[in-house]
């Protein structure tokens, strides 16, 4: 049996409506990229293109830049570590969820 699937266009947008919807200037988003802060890819014309998430990301970026004035290095392992603990608090719940169903027998 051959399945077929059907393209998915994942929607992105450019460097100017991310930026726009970030509330920052394409150069710092652009720079953020650079960092490697905030993820991105380049189409072969040369166009930076950002996931739909981009802007929360970038807000969080500034809050964490203005509220505790840490520096881009910081912020980036702050970033990770925020993400490990959201990848262990899915884990946990699915192990309580597991716990709480009651036993085969």
């Amino acid at each position: 049996m051959i399945v077929r699937y059907l393209p998915v266009r994942q929607i992105r947008l450019d460097l100017d409506a991310a930026a726009t919807a970030s509330g920052v200037h394409p150069e710092l988003l652009a720079r953020l990229a650079d960092l490697d802060l905030v993820d991105s890819v380049t189409d072969p014309q040369g166009r930076r293109w950002f996931a739909r998430t981009a802007p929360a990301r970038v807000q969080m970026i500034m809050r964490l830049h203005a509220d505790l004035a840490l520096n881009y290095a910081s912020i980036a392992l702050v970033l990770d570590l925020l993400s490990r603990i959201d990848e262990l608090e899915g884990r946990r719940q699915l192990i309580q969820q597991d716990k709480d169903k009651p036993p085969w027998t």
